[in-house]
């Protein structure tokens, strides 16, 4: 069973403790390492490798609310800008990683304080010192959960 399956199970036994909520086309989770504070996950119900291979009304809908999920989560943690990566290098199953950003998150590693996420040390982005606290987790979703409510109700 590949990753994001295994995280799709876990959100459909009560396991995940990452799950924000349901949509249509997809699961919003937050992520385990918050280096960049309100990192999200938008998992595809399909597991499908590439966009294309969806049905394309089902295709269309993804995007929507991937977009959805992505305006929900610059609000809920004050985003200065949003970056958006759908890569599926190691995991063959649709996924957005949606990164709020803000001026010189990365530090020593941005080009005069910018640049992608990937610049900054992988061993630092995914340090034990990055995850949650149960309580800080809890607080994020609740934060996401409210606003992407806002939009979907909209």
């Amino acid at each position: 069973m590949c990753l994001i399956c295994e995280r799709i199970r876990q959100i459909k036994n009560g396991t995940n403790s990452c799950f924000v909520q349901e949509l249509q086309t997809g699961y919003a989770v937050i992520g385990d390492y918050q280096y960049f504070e309100g990192y999200t996950l938008f998992l595809c119900k399909e597991h499908k490798t590439e966009l294309f291979e969806l049905e394309p009304a089902f295709r269309s809908r993804f995007l929507e609310e991937m977009s959805l999920v992505a305006e929900a989560a610059y609000y809920a943690f004050g985003a200065e800008k949003m970056n958006y990566e759908l890569l599926g290098n190691g995991d063959t199953h649709l996924h957005w990683h949606l990164f709020p950003r803000k001026e010189n998150d990365l530090g020593e590693y941005g080009n005069h304080g910018k640049g992608p996420v990937w610049w900054y040390p992988m061993e630092k982005m995914y340090a034990e010192t990055n995850r949650p606290t149960p309580e800080k987790l809890e607080e994020m979703k609740a934060a996401l959960k409210k606003e992407l409510n806002k939009r979907i109700r909209a």
